[in-house]
């Protein structure tokens, strides 16, 4: 089963008693923080979850697969995320 963004804010509901606006704020706000931490260049590390890095790829050169022609790859931004070992283990089934 996927998790949804509404499926989030009912559990946040749930758990902590708050109406339904009130979880969705948070929940976006929460999200918008996070959101505008990556986009600034910064990590996000959230302990017991992972790390969420911005990684810069240089261009490089490439071959489009339909015409076979060279081509270059322009540098980009790439966000990329390493589980954390105490997740890692929850997931594996391992006792902490």
């Amino acid at each position: 089963m996927t998790l949804k963004r509404e499926h989030i804010i009912n559990r946040i509901m749930e758990r902590t008693g708050l109406d339904k606006n009130l979880s969705r704020r948070a929940f976006e706000t929460t999200l918008e923080i996070m959101k505008e931490n990556l986009r600034n260049g910064n990590n996000l590390v959230i302990s017991g979850f992972g790390k969420f890095q911005i990684r810069q790829k240089k261009s490089r050169r490439g071959r489009n697969p339909q015409t076979g022609e060279e081509m270059k790859i322009s540098g980009r931004k790439v966000l990329t995320f390493k589980v954390s070992k105490v997740l890692k283990r929850k997931i594996n089934g391992e006792l902490i």
